[in-house]
């Protein structure tokens, strides 16, 4: 069990991590250009693949911590995660089950990302985002087991299995809000990271329904994104770190070698020389930068 990290002086710091699939990947990047720079999270938000590279940096928020993890998702492969291949799919929807693939890459997934069996075990507190199924409700996990919190939220529907917990049938917590940032904003926080993998619609070809279900997703989440940035208090300085183009498929776990480099070096362009705090309309102030390529 790590201990929880003592409290600090301002500024005190979220990372919001999107959920995104296999874009997460590049997340590690990010994370590294902020924790080489002395940038650590007081609180971290997560949804998805972002909730499980948030599991990883909230329990070992350090350099070692994201080394580790960068192992994990360069040793990644679609067999692992969606077994079987595309024969095995179409069985699937002929049978007409309630999921494609079962959990448990995504489960041996979570036990190689951390060894963090609670919340409790973090250094930092962590917020993991997903989705009631019968209600549509936003639902914050923050307490008690980690492992069903981190399935849930990256239960995408239909293609892995619905999670019970708590009394709730849990799904992917990117249905509702994939860029969680209102949850960053709910304690005294002065600065806000935010991951954003999951904003690149345009970039992806759709060469399966699964794509076609992700890019529509994409569209749903960039506008409550944009949303709840348009009404961030004032005060909190928000920074949007750049991502990496990837236009692979959901299934496509090549090349995470150079997204993570490519995001490590746009990250350290923002860190090292950030662009000005501009007025987005009168009264509001906030550090935003977005890199379309």
């Amino acid at each position: 069990m790590v201990g929880r990290l003592p409290r600090r002086e301002q500024p005190r710091t979220a990372f919001v991590l999107s959920g995104g699939g296999n874009q997460g990947v590049a997340q590690v990047g990010m994370l590294r250009a902020l924790l080489e720079r002395g940038i650590v999270p007081d609180v971290v938000v997560g949804t998805s693949a972002g909730a499980l590279n948030g599991a990883a940096v909230a329990y070992a928020p350090n350099l070692t911590g994201v080394a580790q993890l960068e192992t994990v998702w360069l040793s990644l492969t679609a067999a692992e995660i969606f077994p079987g291949g595309r024969l095995s799919r179409a069985w699937n929807v002929v049978r007409r089950g309630t999921h494609l693939f079962g959990r448990e890459g995504l489960d041996s997934l979570i036990d190689r990302a951390t060894p963090a069996r609670s919340f409790a075990d973090l250094a930092v507190p962590l917020r993991v985002i997903a989705t009631d199924l019968d209600t549509g409700e936003e639902v914050v996990i923050a307490r008690g087991p980690l492992k069903p919190a981190l399935l849930a939220s990256a239960a995408l529907p239909g293609v892995f299995p619905i999670v019970l917990h708590d009394g709730r049938r849990l799904v992917d917590g990117g249905v509702v809000n994939s860029v969680p940032l209102w949850h960053a904003l709910s304690g005294p926080i002065d600065r806000v990271y935010v991951l954003n993998v999951s904003a690149g619609a345009a970039d992806r070809v759709e060469r399966s329904p699964l794509d076609v279900v992700m890019t529509s997703f994409m569209h749903a989440r960039s506008q409550r994104f944009e949303l709840e940035l348009r009404y961030a208090p004032p005060s909190v300085e928000i920074v949007v770190l750049p991502r990496p183009r990837d236009a692979r498929d959901l299934f496509d776990f090549s090349g995470g070698k150079e997204l993570i480099d490519e995001a490590y070096s746009l990250a350290g362009e923002v860190l090292d020389h950030p662009p000005e705090v501009v007025p987005i309309e009168e009264g509001r102030r906030f550090r935003l930068l977005r890199v379309r390529r």
